[in-house]
């Protein structure tokens, strides 16, 4: 066999090899888009709503105007299947005179509630949103912290998809909940589970079982250590405030800054996002 010959085989080699691996399947990993206000996420509690109707679209549109990064959303389900923001399992503290359980009312019955006519006259006719009017306004413009209150994953998931949001929601989810974990896993690959661990004796087994790349935490469970722990195993901790008081937040937002805390999940989101820029 001749030098040339040698030369030949080698070229045709390494061209099958070329081929080859041009033909592997590429493997992409989701990432959470950065903080747009330094290095903190600035999650808003059920949307911005000092002075606005909680778990509304004004109260989701004011965060996205505020710069947010996510929004809280809680989500039930009604009688008919349909899916709505709503904190408590019962309207009674959102309307006068009107009482019941969101999962025993229809859709159209919770759409005839004015949720903002108890708040103050500029938001009367304020109306319970949908998921998909939650989905529709926050596409491409803010991320969803998605609080599962009372639905299925596996029947949000069609809505999510329709509007390419699977990579901009994080799913809270308490550790314990084995069922709806591993539905949001074995339906969704690509989305972000937060299981938050309860007790920070908690937090390995569920780092361990589900690695995550998100995880939930308040500050009565959250530490220097936890926060430790949650690094090393290469994710990030977002977590809720305690405190009412503004100069009371900023101590613990200040502490949680030190303790590396990635999200903070605030009801003052406009106060946070100033505090964090003049941090930076």
């Amino acid at each position: 066999m001749t030098d040339s010959d040698i030369n030949t085989m080698k070229n045709l080699f390494l061209l099958l090899i070329g081929s080859f691996i041009l033909l592997l399947p590429i493997t992409c990993y989701p990432q959470l888009p950065p903080p747009k206000n330094g290095n903190t996420y600035v999650i808003a509690h059920r949307g911005a709503h000092e002075g606005i109707p909680e778990n509304s679209l004004p109260a989701y549109q004011k965060a996205i105007d505020l710069g947010c990064d996510f929004i809280e959303i809680d989500i039930r389900t009604t009688r008919d299947k349909q899916f709505v923001s709503v904190h408590n399992s019962s309207i009674n503290a959102y309307v006068d005179g009107k009482s019941g359980n969101v999962k025993d009312m229809r859709l159209a019955e919770l759409k005839a509630l004015d949720i903002g006519k108890k708040i103050s006259r500029e938001w009367q006719n304020t109306r319970i949103p949908t998921f998909e009017e939650i989905l529709k306004l926050c596409q491409n413009k803010i991320g969803i912290y998605l609080d599962l209150k009372d639905a299925a994953p596996e029947a949000l998931l069609p809505l999510i998809r329709k509007y390419n949001m699977e990579e901009n929601i994080v799913w809270f989810i308490w550790g314990d909940d084995d069922e709806n974990i591993s539905k949001v896993r074995q339906n969704c690959p690509n989305c972000f589970l937060m299981p938050d661990p309860g007790k920070e004796s908690n937090l390995n087994a569920v780092l361990a079982k589900y690695q995550p790349k998100v995880v939930a935490s308040g500050m009565k469970n959250c530490s220097l250590s936890f926060c430790k722990t949650v690094h090393e195993q290469e994710a990030i901790v977002f977590v809720d405030e305690s405190k009412n008081n503004l100069e009371d937040l900023k101590l613990e937002w200040t502490k949680m800054i030190e303790w590396g805390i990635d999200g903070i999940q605030t009801d003052k989101p406009k106060a946070l996002i100033s505090f964090l820029k003049n941090l930076n």
